[in-house]
C-alpha cells in the first residue's frame, strides 16, 4: 500500500485500470465515493465505481489490496456485478464535487491519504483550488486543508451520513451498532437505510428487535423491505407480528409470494416445514453443468444455496415435480461443461415437512451434509434446510441477544477502536 505520508490524487485515480488478484484489468475507475466523518474527522473513502462489462459497478474500499501507478488492484478475482446507486449520505467525488465553486474558486482535485493499522482507510487530506479570471494569463492553484471546503462534504442529515458510513459493516457489526443507540435514532437510521440493507440487517436481529426497529414503517415500505429479505428469515418475522398486521402484510404482497410465505407459516413451529427455504436452485435432469454453474454464479444467492443444485422434473418451483437427486458445487466444477446434471447426480437422504427440527440438526450431522432436502409424501421438492438455518435453532434462543452484547464489547476495546 501507499506509505501513510503520500497523498493520492482523486483526478488521477479516476483514469486507473480496474484489476483483480493477479493484476489483469478487468475495468476502469469512474469515480470515488465517500462519505463524512463523525464530528471532526476526515471524510473518508467508501469504495470506488468502476466500469466492468459494460456495467457501472461499485467496488468497496475494503476489497482493494493496493492502489498504484498500474491500477487499484483487488484482494479476490471476484467481483459484484450489480449496477451501482448513489445513496443518500454519500459524495462522487468526480460527480459532486469537482467544478463545485468556493467563492471564486473552482475545486479541480481532491488529495487523499491512506491510513494503515487494524481497521485501514483511505480519506480526504486536501482540496486543490484553481483561480481563473479574465485578468488571468493562467489559472492560479493552491492546496488547502479539507476543513476549509467542509460545507462541500456535509450530509443533508446527520442519520443519513451515519446510513451511509454503515454501507461496508458486515450486518451483524452493523446490527450491534443500532442495537446500542435509543430506539428514536435507530427508526431514522432504518429509514434512511436502503430496502436490501435494511433487510440484511433485520435477519441479524432477534425478531422482538426486528419488529421495534420496523415499527412507524409505512405498508409499501414494508414490502420492499421484506421482498429482499429470505423467505425463511421472513417468515420467522412474520410468526411473530400480531394477526392484524400479519394479515396486511400478506395482503399487500405479491400473491405468489403471499401464497409461499402462507405455506410457510401453516408449518408448526420446531418442524423441518418451519426451518425450510423455498428459494433454492432447482434444474431439469437435461440441464447441464454450464447452465448449473451459470444460477450458482449469481451473487445474489446466499454463499450455502449456492453449494449444490437440486434435480427435479418438471415443474421446477418448489413444490416441484419428482425429486431426482442433488449436485454439489465441487462435481459442477470436476464436470465438462455440457454434462448433463442426470449424469452427475447424488442420491442423499431427504426429510419430510413434519420431522421434528432436533431430527433434522441429527440427519445434518450424521450425513455431514451441508443442506437436507424436504420433501412431501409425493417425492415433491419443497424446499431444503441449510447448516446456517439449524444453527439457529440449536444455539440457546437468546444467542443474538448475546451475540451484540460480544460485539458491542469488541467495538469498545482498544483493538477495536484502533
Amino acid at each position: 500500500m501507499i506509505p501513510t505520508t503520500d497523498l493520492v490524487y482523486a483526478y488521477r485515480i479516476m483514469r486507473l485500470p480496474l484489476l483483480d488478484a493477479g493484476g489483469a484489468p478487468i475495468g476502469k475507475i469512474d469515480d470515488i465515493v465517500v462519505v463524512p466523518g463523525r464530528g471532526q474527522e476526515a471524510p473518508r473513502v467508501l469504495g470506488f465505481v468502476a466500469s466492468s462489462q459494460r456495467r457501472r459497478i461499485f467496488v468497496t474500499a475494503a476489497r482493494v489490496a493496493s492502489l498504484d501507478n498500474t491500477g487499484v488492484r483487488l484482494k479476490s478475482y471476484d467481483i459484484d456485478l450489480n449496477p451501482f446507486r448513489s445513496r443518500e449520505g454519500e459524495r462522487l467525488l468526480g460527480a459532486d464535487v469537482f467544478d463545485k465553486k468556493h467563492g471564486d474558486e473552482t475545486i479541480v482535485d481532491v488529495a487523499l491519504q491512506h491510513q494503515g493499522g487494524h481497521n485501514p482507510v483511505w480519506y480526504v487530506s486536501k482540496v486543490r483550488l484553481a483561480k481563473r479570471g479574465l485578468l488571468l494569463s493562467r489559472p492560479s492553484f493552491r492546496l488547502v486543508q479539507w476543513q476549509e471546503v467542509s460545507a462541500l462534504f456535509a450530509p443533508s442529515t446527520p442519520m443519513a451520513a451515519e446510513a451511509a458510513r454503515l454501507r461496508n459493516m458486515h450486518p451483524s457489526d452493523v446490527a450491534t451498532f443500532i442495537a446500542s443507540l435509543p430506539i428514536e435514532q435507530r427508526r431514522t437510521i432504518a429509514a434512511a437505510m436502503d430496502d436490501e440493507r435494511l433487510a440484511d440487517v433485520l435477519e441479524e436481529l432477534p425478531e422482538d428487535e426486528q419488529l421495534r426497529l420496523i415499527e412507524g414503517l409505512d405498508l409499501d415500505r414494508l414490502n420492499g423491505v421484506f421482498d429482499e429479505m429470505e423467505f425463511d428469515d421472513l417468515a420467522d418475522l412474520l410468526g411473530k407480528m400480531g394477526t392484524e398486521q400479519r394479515t396486511q402484510v400478506l395482503e399487500s404482497m405479491d400473491e405468489d409470494d403471499a401464497d409461499t410465505m402462507r405455506q410457510l407459516l401453516s408449518w408448526p413451529d420446531g418442524t423441518a416445514g418451519a426451518l425450510m427455504t423455498p428459494e433454492v436452485i432447482v434444474l431439469s435432469p437435461e440441464a447441464t453443468v454450464a447452465e448449473a454453474l451459470a444460477h450458482v454464479r449469481d451473487p445474489e444467492r446466499h454463499a450455502s444455496i449456492a453449494a449444490q443444485v437440486f434435480v427435479t422434473h418438471g415443474p421446477h418451483e418448489p413444490p416441484t415435480g419428482g425429486y431426482m437427486g442433488v449436485v454439489h458445487f465441487q462435481r459442477l466444477l470436476r464436470e465438462p461443461p455440457q454434462t448433463k446434471l442426470k449424469d452427475c447426480l447424488q442420491h442423499e437422504p431427504t426429510i419430510p415437512p413434519t420431522l421434528a427440527e432436533r431430527e433434522v440438526m441429527i440427519r445434518l450431522a450424521t450425513y455431514n451434509l451441508m443442506s437436507v432436502a424436504v420433501v412431501d409424501a409425493g417425492n415433491h421438492l419443497l424446499g431444503a434446510i441449510t447448516v446456517d438455518d439449524v444453527l439457529d435453532r440449536a444455539l440457546p434462543s437468546n444467542w443474538r441477544h448475546e451475540q451484540i452484547t460480544i460485539n458491542a464489547a469488541d467495538r469498545s476495546s482498544p483493538r477495536g477502536m484502533s
